[in-house]
């Protein structure tokens, strides 16, 4: 979650950019659900509303991490291979592993 966090500052880089990897959301989501076999999987609020999403295919292993600004454009972030789904516990307060 914490490169997710780090992706997310990103955002306002990615808003800098051109804007080739963008697309209002209705058409990025259409796009990873036909072509790669993704579906959302995660997602989390960031500065200034933007909206961080993981989508996957458990079936391929892509991923692709999608940020969403207030204007509802979506752009593209990271994407990648060997999606794992993972539900890790916290380690037991006061030990200072």
């Amino acid at each position: 979650m914490l490169s997710a966090g780090l992706l997310l500052g990103a955002a306002t880089f990615a808003e800098a950019q051109d804007l080739r990897h963008c697309a209002p959301r209705d058409k990025v989501v259409t796009r990873l659900a036909a072509k790669y076999g993704e579906t959302r999987q995660s997602m989390g609020l960031g500065a200034n509303n933007a909206v961080m999403e993981l989508f996957a295919s458990p079936d391929s292993g892509s991923w692709t991490i999608t940020v969403t600004m207030a204007n509802g454009i979506t752009c593209l972030v990271a994407s990648g291979q060997a999606f794992e789904e993972l539900a890790e516990a916290l380690p037991p307060k006061g030990d200072d592993a």
